[in-house]
């Protein structure tokens, strides 16, 4: 109530709004970066557990493809999204312009790589002697395989992270393929934390600009803490 007149105050008319707006952003943040991260781990862990153990020709080659993936531009890869998901595209009967599921696409493609390489150096780097005992008692190759996972969880555990910090702060690619929509009534459909803080700076709005970069800094922190936290209970384990 602001004295002397009888009437709310701004800030308290506008609250409500604002935590519908944020509440709706966070979550479309983490449904489309959790969702793009699991799925990466699924395909990029297998990935990283062949390189780790197979010699075969063209391995030089794969490894460079994903090395390369690790840092390859995300406007690009939101261009190739958009292509596949469009009407001319492979994917076009879908109708998955402007979608949540063409985000993941993107996130998964941006995210895919890194977790498959920081994966493939934490595999690399457990002695080999773990995986000849592991075969020396009779194990099977899963066996070995999840021996050596267990050895290199830590590592994979920051290939995780890794890719979900690349996915959650993306920007370029998810602005592409998602198009940064949200409804009147504040309720995002495809905004997400960054295009929000994004939007919200660009028309000077920085108190929720801020809110918004603060949520970003503590979303990652507790996923960090969740995964470490994970890592550290399957050590007891031994």
């Amino acid at each position: 109530m602001i004295p002397g007149t009888g009437a709310l105050h701004p800030l308290l008319i506008e609250f409500p709004f604002e935590w519908t707006y944020i509440r709706s952003i966070v979550y479309v943040s983490l449904y489309v970066s959790l969702i793009a991260v699991a799925l990466s781990t699924l395909c990029s862990l297998p990935v990283a557990l062949l390189l780790g153990f197979k010699e075969f020709r063209g391995k030089q080659l794969l490894t460079s493809i994903i090395n390369t993936g690790m840092g390859f531009p995300s406007v690009v890869v939101g261009l190739v999204v958009l292509f596949a998901v469009s009407n001319q595209g492979p994917l076009g009967s879908f109708e998955l312009v402007f979608t949540r599921e063409a985000m993941i696409m993107s996130q998964f493609v941006l995210a895919a790589p890194v977790i498959t390489g920081v994966s493939l150096a934490a595999v690399s780097s457990v002695d080999q002697g773990v995986r000849d005992a592991a075969f020396a008692i009779g194990g099977t190759r899963l066996d070995v395989a999840l021996v050596t996972i267990k050895e290199a969880r830590y590592g994979i555990a920051t290939a995780v992270l890794a890719g979900f910090g690349r996915a959650i702060s993306e920007v370029g690619s998810v602005l592409i393929v998602g198009g940064n929509i949200a409804g009147p009534e504040g309720e995002s459909y495809t905004r997400t934390l960054t295009t929000a803080i994004q939007l919200e700076a660009r028309q000077g709005r920085f108190e929720t600009a801020m809110i918004l970069g603060a949520l970003l800094v503590v979303l990652v922190l507790l996923v960090n803490a969740i995964v470490v936290r994970l890592g550290s209970d399957s050590g007891g384990l031994r």
